[in-house]
């Protein structure tokens, strides 16, 4: 049996706390929330906060969640086949489009690439990307004839961890994704799957 949706009001009570946390968490950090700080910028008392999310860890992974569904729609949105000549093209697609986010998004960088320690986050973090990692595979395989791939490695998972350990250091270095090591961590996510990737795969007839 399905979990029953939220009722609207209860539905928009969620949304208004994880709008406060996320601006918090761009603004300062995890280290500073907490569900007092949570509940003075939403402006509710902490009790509210308490009946959907029973604590901050709770709070961060439904935030997480929110996250990864803005990653699984950027791999949704249309892709112009035609110029996809090689993998490299529709990487680079992919790649561009998830640091599209990152930028535009502080909550995604302070919960995805700053070291937090929360492990609670990191877990579903990890279990968000190997949904992307597969959805990541489907959409290489929507356009070019993959070979065969290692069954106990997940390559696409690991690929996009290392990818993401570039954009980590540039955070920790910088404060921001700089387009040198945005470059850097497209190199490294490249260079893994070219691995396993023949530098040219066959198009699909309907691409």
């Amino acid at each position: 049996m399905s979990a029953r949706k939220p009722r609207a009001s209860s539905q928009a009570r969620i949304e208004q706390i994880l709008a406060a946390a996320r601006t918090l968490l761009a603004e300062q950090g995890v280290a500073s929330l907490s569900i007092y700080t949570v509940a003075e910028r939403a402006g509710i008392a902490p009790s509210s906060i308490y009946h959907f999310f029973p604590s901050v860890p709770a709070l961060l992974q439904a935030l997480t969640a929110d996250v990864h569904r803005a990653f699984r729609a950027c791999l949704q949105a249309p892709i112009d086949a035609g110029p996809l000549h090689c993998w490299r093209d529709l990487s680079r697609i992919i790649e561009q489009r998830m640091l599209s986010i990152y930028a535009g998004d502080a909550a995604a960088r302070q919960l995805i690439l700053v070291q937090h320690g929360l492990s609670e986050v990191t877990q579903a973090d990890r279990q968000h990307d190997i949904e992307l990692s597969q959805q990541t595979r489907a959409l290489f395989d929507q356009y070019f004839e993959l070979p065969a791939l290692p069954d106990d490695i997940d390559v696409f998972a690991l690929a996009m961890e290392l990818g993401d350990r570039v954009y980590a250091r540039s955070i920790h270095q910088h404060g921001e994704i700089t387009p040198r090591l945005a470059e850097e961590g497209l190199r490294v996510f490249e260079a893994y799957l070219g691995l396993y990737l023949p530098p040219f795969l066959r198009k699909r007839a309907n691409n």
